[in-house]
């Protein structure tokens, strides 16, 4: 899978600081290190595994032995799908010089043989002070096949057939959970890195001692030992949905269940004019065997019609509103007596996790389930869920939320129904639900702001959109990167690339490593050993090419042909033959932008559908849609004055329903003008900038877009407050300038009024 640009800097971060401590290391002894921490803080969705599994490939390059990954996670569920994704799945081609197994079929020959890395994938139940104490079978006795040694003791000496002791990587996925008993095993493991991989940066005791070290002998900060992924980032991406939606019912549960049904209803629609290849789904969360209005348990010793567990309700709910039984699945453990079996249409997943596995082969549409499916299941398509008011605490809201953030496809859609989360919570009570609501918000405004919310409290008889359809039809023209003419310019540079496959001396790094020794507890100064550097892992030409062009201009790689057998040539990634290739990549990058060019097809477009808006939205009489909202003064002036002359207009979403491409290389690859305008043979793409912003975005958003053939052109704008010169200088505190192209040059029109600098921009 291709990383997008933050994950690929997040994990380069996490690669290099180790490459760099490792050139200097403490040492607890003279030959075993202090253990290098870092913590990736990623928000939920944000790709973690990805960044992870890039992150130890890239390690691997860095280090002299082949590594052994120890792998761990909090639940059955994550490390199931750890271990599918990197195994033979979606993440196995970021990893090619890694065997994958569980660590429970690791034998003695697997850590021996070092040909390649090795992970070992593995819940931490297995490295519990318990198990150890009273010998796990599997882990801390001795295996038949162990030859003499427990797993435990092998994972100590990881020592290959050549006696050579590799370097250990413990990677634990939502390592706020590690506790001080955990980390304490592992640390006597020995490792190299410990790396914590959560969305806070807590830290287990255990490790204070070796994090006080780090930053007192390298001078280390926090912000040193943590890489923190770009909220704004992963949004932008769409990697995750960009608004939820927060309904309060004080209704009967059907109420607000039909009020999902039917945006369900209407969400499906657009994922059919859009072309979206999936249909949404819906989650309902109750407790299992409690009743709805008592504490009492539900009796599983009566026909099945008459039973009033919360989850068998929601069912037959859902079945009477005309949902197919095959799309409903319940995971939860209800309980049922043979002499009142459930229906046999009843899809019941009650193994927990051992029946994880067949509920992910079924085609389940609307899923009911209690809290044990909230850690590890995440399908991009579900939109909608339901929350019964017992489930009403905060923090299980919050963990619900995590389930439906991801975004299908890694796309937001020209609707916004597309792009948002809904819930549904069924409450008695209205401070519940605000209590509820303020927490949410409070939790989502620090670690997602990026992620607008909107909330409603109803009967469930009169529904309150947080969306606004469009009152006029029109369309926006695809814009894509068009690269024919940096084509043979690129194969000529390919092809006189140098061939190091029997280079023996430019394949090869060198260099010296200065180890400081320090003991235990002590608060003296270590002492320093000076040693000789082994040569690294070796990669292929291929690896550290791809690598670096994806940095540099993501989509060039797409038109190089690197298929040739010199691209199989294996060198080290600190050797003077990658630096040459890193330069070849960053010319083809230069070439690529150089003779590329942003084009628009005014045949090829997609229809504007609805948009979000907030509580304090504005109306319109001439706009694509009746209200918008989140303007700043600036902004909302423009759009009075815009809608003043009569011509349909939008304001363009913050993540943009026309992005228009760029290929500088000097911030972020798109634009999203805040204003559309519609004429008879022009489409305006209209942005009002600051003016810390107006030099910087004219040169890089002021072009002229090529049309692939016949229709509306696109025309880019820019629009200042104050006056400028063809300079970029200020010479009247009052008025407005428009920035437009004309005749290939930037040129400044100054105005004294926002609605001639309107007009302005609606003219040829």
């Amino acid at each position: 899978m291709e990383p997008k640009n933050f994950q690929i800097d997040a994990s380069e971060m996490l690669a290099t600081r180790l490459a760099d401590y490792l050139k200097d290391p403490l040492m607890r002894t003279k030959e075993e290190i202090i253990p290098f921490y870092q913590n990736l803080s990623s928000i939920t969705g944000s790709g973690k595994t990805l960044i992870l599994a890039d992150c130890i490939e890239q390690i691997r390059a860095y280090l002299n032995t082949q590594p052994v990954v120890l792998w761990l996670s909090k639940g059955r569920v994550v490390v199931s799908q750890t271990l599918d994704n990197l195994s033979n799945g979606k993440y196995a081609e970021n990893i090619p010089n890694f065997d994958v197994k569980p660590l429970l079929d690791c034998k003695e020959r697997n850590l021996k043989d070092d040909k390649k890395g090795l992970i070992l994938i593995a819940t931490v139940g297995k490295i519990n002070q318990k198990d150890k104490e009273e010998g796990d079978r599997h882990v801390f006795q001795t295996g038949f096949d162990n030859a003499d040694s427990s797993l435990w003791d092998m994972l100590k000496k990881r020592q290959s057939f050549t006696g050579v002791k590799r370097d250990l990587i413990i990677v634990y996925d939502e390592g706020h959970n590690l506790s001080d008993q955990q980390t304490q095993i592992l640390l006597d493991l020995s490792p190299t890195a410990l790396i914590a991989a959560s969305a806070t940066t807590k830290v287990p005791k255990a490790l204070e001692w070796y994090i006080a070290r780090l930053k007192k002998e390298k001078s280390m900060k926090d912000s040193d030992l943590v890489v923190a992924v770009s909220n704004k980032e992963v949004v932008d991406s769409g990697l995750i949905k960009k608004h939820i939606s927060l309904g309060g019912y004080l209704t009967p549960m059907e109420l607000a269940i039909n009020n999902l049904l039917d945006d369900m209803k209407e969400t499906e629609e657009a994922t059919k004019k859009y072309d979206c290849r999936f249909l949404p789904k819906a989650i309902y969360v109750s407790d299992t065997n409690m009743l709805l209005a008592t504490s009492e348990v539900d009796n599983h010793l009566v026909p099945f019609n008459e039973r009033r567990a919360r989850p068998i309700k929601i069912w037959r709910h859902l079945v009477e509103q005309g949902v197919l039984p095959e799309e409903i699945a319940v995971y939860c453990n209800l309980r049922f007596d043979k002499r009142f079996p459930k229906p046999d249409n009843f899809n019941l997943f009650s193994g927990g996790d051992n029946d994880y596995e067949e509920f992910t082969k079924g085609s389940f549409r609307h899923i009911i389930f209690n809290q044990s499916l909230q850690e590890g299941w995440d399908d991009p398509a579900c939109y909608f869920a339901y929350i019964d008011k017992d489930m009403g605490s905060s923090t299980q809201v919050t963990q619900v939320i995590g389930r439906v953030l991801r975004q299908p496809n890694a796309t937001h859609y020209p609707d916004d129904k597309l792009n948002m989360a809904s819930f549904y919570i069924k409450t008695d009570e209205k401070d519940v639900f605000k209590s509820i609501l303020e927490e949410v918000r409070k939790t989502l405004s620090i670690d997602i702001p990026e992620i607008s919310i909107s909330y409603h409290i109803g009967s469930g008889k009169n529904k309150i959109k947080p969306t606004e359809a469009p009152r006029h039809h029109v369309e926006v023209p695809d814009i894509a990167i068009v690269s024919n003419r940096a084509m043979s310019e690129i194969k000529n540079v390919i092809d006189k690339m140098i061939d190091y496959s029997t280079d023996n001396t430019n394949t090869i790094g060198e260099g010296s490593t200065i180890k400081v020794i320090t003991d235990i507890g002590s608060n003296e100064d270590g002492r320093e050993v000076a040693t000789a550097t082994a040569h690294s892992n070796k990669v292929t030409v291929r690896w550290i090419f791809k690598r670096e062009l994806d940095k540099l201009a993501k989509n060039a790689i797409t038109i190089c042909d690197i298929s040739a057998p010199k691209f199989d040539a294996l060198v080290e990634y600190n050797s003077n033959a990658a630096s040459y290739i890193k330069e070849e990549a960053a010319k083809i990058a230069e070439i690529y932008r150089q003779n590329s060019i942003i084009m628009q097809n005014p045949l090829d477009t997609v229809p504007i559908g609805e948009v979000i808006i907030s509580d304090e939205n504005i109306e319109f009489n001439n706009s694509v849609h009746a209200r918008y909202s989140d303007f700043n003064g600036f902004e909302l002036d423009f759009a009075k004055a815009l809608d003043k002359t009569g011509l349909v207009w939008m304001r363009n979403p913050k993540n943009g329903v026309l992005k228009i491409k760029l290929l500088d290389g000097k911030g972020t690859d798109t634009f999203n003008p805040d204003f559309i305008v519609w004429t008879e043979d022009t489409v305006y793409a209209l942005d009002t900038k600051g003016d810390h912003l107006i030099h910087t975005d004219s040169v890089r958003k002021l072009f002229y877009l090529e049309k692939a053939c016949v229709g509306k052109d696109l025309v880019i704008k820019l629009i200042s407050e104050k006056k400028y010169n063809i300079h970029s200088q200020v010479i009247d505190q009052n008025g407005y300038t428009v920035w437009q192209l004309k005749q290939g040059q930037i040129s400044p029109m100054t105005c004294s009024t926002i609605m001639e600098a309107v007009n302005i921009c609606i003219s040829d």
